[in-house]
């Protein structure tokens, strides 16, 4: 692996008091290429613009996926890594679905701890806060015709991050508009997922809701995701969360929470929630807390569930008696390495 150095560090620009997130992006980024079916002129460079051609077919025929990771540092400036291998494992399964190349273990965890150590001091020292790092696959060159590319690229670039949602949500049951079908793509993170997630989540926006809760494409009867979030219902005593399948994101926050919550002897449920018991659970009072979970956001809780022009607000609970929070806790700790590590998440830097 090259390494070219940046000359100048931009870490002065960024205040991480107030850290906004997406707006800075650290000294350097990791960059392979894979041509002529294998890969090659895997550097650490600094980080700024790459060029394509026109033809690349990422802008033609959208084969891109990414991933999304956190470094974090603990009171001893140490740095680590939370569950990588499982992004490695998942942007791998990404790529199969889009006919893309595999990404070998060697080049996406040399490539990541490396990029790490060097932009160590761009991770915010402070509970809660973290590096996010994003890793891509696009294709590239190519020819005009609706056929995988022969030459693709893979990177690592990163940002500090603060929560991404510092507030209860409202979110809205969408009865229209779909994330993903049965067969499709759903299960990966690939890029056309979310593009085709905006517009209907700005029109939920604009009607005062933070987030869309999906449903099934064939019949809006069952609940999927909340924006680009897992969702998990405290419902009668017992946390459920829609299984993961070839519409729903395998997510690692979401695994990682099944786990904590069995560890504190929390009855959990991986399976089917219709809409019709959902509200039913509003409606009744059964239904305690609804919260959505993900890289990025981490977990955030429902205050509102809207139904058909209809507002379901959830029971008040204070903070410090919910479970969605403690969870929260409890996952954080591990990665700030405040807590012991019985699952072994830790990769230390």
């Amino acid at each position: 692996m090259k390494i070219d150095r940046a000359l100048d560090s931009r870490i002065n620009e960024i205040d991480f008091d107030q850290i906004s997130f997406g707006s800075h992006y650290s000294d350097h980024m990791f960059r392979s290429e894979f041509t002529n079916g294998k890969w090659t002129n895997s550097i650490i460079e600094p980080f700024g613009k790459i060029r394509f051609s026109p033809i690349s077919l990422v802008f033609h025929y959208g084969q891109a996926v990414f991933e999304g990771m956190k470094a974090y540092k603990d009171k001893n400036n140490e740095v680590f890594l939370f569950r990588p291998k499982e992004n490695f494992k998942r942007i791998n399964r990404s790529a199969k679905r889009l006919e893309m190349p595999s990404i070998p273990e060697e080049i996406f965890m040399n490539g990541l701890k490396k990029l790490i150590d060097i932009d160590r001091n761009w991770i915010p020292k402070y509970y809660g806060k973290s590096l996010y790092i994003r890793p891509f696959l696009i294709a590239t060159n190519g020819v005009l015709s609706a056929k995988p590319s022969k030459n693709y690229m893979f990177m690592i670039i990163s940002t500090p991050a603060d929560s991404y949602y510092k507030y209860p949500l409202k979110v809205k049951i969408e009865e229209k508009y779909s994330r993903s079908a049965s067969g499709g793509v759903g299960f990966t993170k690939a890029a056309g997922n979310y593009a085709s997630s905006f517009y209907p989540t700005r029109l939920a926006n604009e009607n005062g809701f933070d987030q869309i809760l999906w449903t099934d494409s064939s019949t809006h009867t069952m609940i999927e995701e909340s924006g680009t979030m897992n969702v998990f219902f405290l419902l009668k005593k017992k946390l459920i969360t829609p299984k993961a399948n070839d519409n729903i994101l395998s997510g690692i926050t979401c695994k990682s929470i099944i786990d904590l919550a069995k560890m504190d002897n929390i009855s959990v449920e991986e399976r089917d929630l219709s809409v019709s018991e959902l509200i039913e659970g509003l409606k009744n009072g059964e239904l305690k807390e609804a919260f959505g979970c993900g890289t990025a956001a981490v977990i955030n809780y429902f205050e509102i569930i809207n139904y058909r022009k209809t507002n379901f607000r959830l029971p008040y609970i204070p903070e410090n008696k919910r479970i969605s929070l403690r969870l929260k806790k409890m996952l954080l700790d591990i990665q700030h390495n405040l807590s012991e590590d019985p699952f072994r998440w830790r990769m230390h830097i």
